[in-house]
């Protein structure tokens, strides 16, 4: 080989590490772009079935379903009398993943029981046994509204229950047990 044959190879040699420099680069870039896209889609799933499973106020109350539905008489106006509020509903939520109770307080007096952080609320499907606690958060404690404020009149209050594996299903027969309160027959929406 000669000297002219040596700048060849060299050139050619440095041509090949440029081009697997850039194919490195290229492949890098369609790596991160991959990783962004499949991140981006993750959440739009996670927001998608949030979103479409949660409550949403209306003239007649929370909704999550059809409009026209109501809690049933028996155990709303048991509540009222005992415990100072009026209920607006048991909904499923989350996909079914959350259920959602959601309630008005009526008299500030007698609902405090229900906004007492010490105490521990849970639902109790009335053909299972199956006991439904509230998620309790590291940053964002307990799922649901505490009386930490004032409790007031005419304002609405929610506590959400996890429904691991969507076990409990529309139209299952509850039981709201708050220490020694307990709102039965409520019927998820």
């Amino acid at each position: 080989m000669n000297e002219y044959d040596d700048a060849i190879t060299d050139d050619v040699i440095t041509k090949v590490q440029e081009q697997k420099k850039t194919d490195n680069q290229d492949w890098l870039l369609n790596m991160v772009t991959m990783v962004t896209l499949a991140n981006a889609i993750a959440c739009s799933i996670i927001l998608v079935s949030v979103l479409s499973g949660c409550a949403s106020k209306s003239e007649a109350g929370y909704s999550s379903g059809p409009e026209g539905i109501t809690p049933a008489a028996e155990p709303a106006q048991g509540a009222e009398v005992k415990l100072g509020i009026r209920m607006e509903g048991l909904r499923l939520s989350a996909a079914g993943y959350i259920l959602d109770f959601r309630y008005r307080v009526v008299d500030p007096e007698k609902a405090a029981t229900l906004l007492d952080r010490k105490i521990r609320p849970y639902l109790l499907d009335e053909a299972s046994g199956a006991q439904l606690g509230v998620p309790d958060t590291a940053k964002l404690g307990q799922l649901r509204t505490t009386g930490r404020n004032k409790v007031t009149a005419d304002q609405d209050y929610f506590i959400l229950f996890a429904n691991p594996g969507r076990f409990v299903q529309a139209g299952s027969k509850m039981t709201l047990v708050m220490g020694d309160l307990r709102i039965e027959n409520l019927v998820v929406e």
